[in-house]
């Protein structure tokens, strides 16, 4: 984006890129200062379901709303939890993409990727991927999108199953004579 490129140029120079730039900014000035302008996608943590718990889109609209108010108490209190049921979500089993979505909002610096398991690839292909949505720095609403990505990886591994003397892939005998006599 022209317009963060040119925060530490001389007013002369800022003045001629942006003359050269014929659409401005989308994002808002808070967006733009905070530098969250896309809230990262995460699969949520798999639970079982509940009246008054933690959904999928309940978890979707905290990660929203979290990236709104910049505090974790607010956040919970909107969607109708509390603060601490929100860190027991955190601390859960399967809720690392989670806590990585929390922490690229809050600023915490990375810290090293989790392991992929094949239990957390079948979960993301199951229950998809979740991205909220920020215009003019306000929660507006959520993505789900299949998780393709967890699909092809997982196509992956079980390519790397076969063992290297064995094709798989080939077509069974009867099937090839049928097809040659239809033809």
């Amino acid at each position: 984006m022209p317009h963060q490129k040119t925060a530490f140029l001389h007013q002369p120079e800022y003045a001629l890129i942006a003359a050269m730039s014929k659409r401005p900014d989308p994002r808002s000035r808070a967006v733009q200062n905070r530098r969250i302008s896309r809230i990262p996608a995460f699969t949520p943590v798999p639970l079982r379901p509940r009246a008054g718990g933690w959904s999928p889109v309940r978890q979707a609209e905290f990660i929203g709303l979290l990236a709104q108010t910049r505090c974790v108490s607010k956040a919970a209190t909107l969607v109708g939890m509390s603060r601490e049921s929100a860190y027991r979500l955190r601390g859960k089993a399967g809720a690392e993409e989670f806590a990585a979505a929390w922490d690229a909002i809050l600023g915490v610096p990375e810290s090293r990727q989790p392991k992929v398991t094949l239990e957390s690839l079948f979960q993301r292909i199951k229950q998809g991927s979740y991205r909220p949505i920020l215009r003019d720095g306000l929660y507006v609403g959520t993505i789900k999108k299949p998780d393709n990505s967890a699909l092809l990886a997982l196509l992956g591994r079980l390519d790397r199953l076969v063992p290297p003397g064995e094709d798989w892939g080939e077509e069974p005998e009867g099937y090839r004579k049928q097809k040659r006599a239809s033809v």
